[in-house]
């Protein structure tokens, strides 16, 4: 019988308000745009993981400034059920690139206004929440290496 299982999305968004995806190769959701992330592995903190699965995943290091939602992930159709938290991250270091072309087919920074239609259903709640969160759409700034908002 299947279980539900633990994974860690991380939503980056750059200075300029776009978004990181990645194309994915594999299930859950083959085909389909997704913010970065992974499975939590045994033991792993879910804030470890996030940053572990964006290192391994686009060359990046990041950390972590806010919990934007959590997905209760079914996919019945797939065999697959998933919870996955989201979390708004900050690039530190390095330049994404498909660190895992075996599971991963492109990466890439998309404006907010102008996404791909076939988003994960991670990656759409993590953006739905982002930008409900700050909800005068990307216009936050970069101050010392702390995202603060304008409100």
């Amino acid at each position: 019988m299947p279980h539900p299982r633990a994974g860690v999305g991380v939503l980056l968004v750059d200075r300029l308000g776009r978004v990181l995806l990645t194309l994915r190769g594999r299930p859950p959701e083959a085909g389909c745009w997704s913010i970065v992330g992974g499975k939590v592995d045994y033991l792993e903190t879910l804030e470890q993981c996030a940053v572990r699965e964006t290192r391994e995943e686009v060359g990046l290091e990041i950390r972590l400034l806010r919990l934007l939602c959590v997905t209760d992930h079914h996919l019945p159709q797939e065999r697959q059920h998933w919870v996955s938290p989201a979390y708004l991250g900050e690039v530190l270091a390095g330049e994404a690139r498909n660190c895992e072309p075996e599971k991963t087919r492109q990466v890439s920074w998309f404006p907010l206004a102008n996404l791909p239609p076939n988003l994960t259903i991670t990656a759409r709640n993590a953006i739905a929440a982002y930008t409900c969160q700050f909800p005068r759409g990307p216009k936050h700034f970069f101050s010392y290496g702390i995202l603060t908002t304008e409100n």
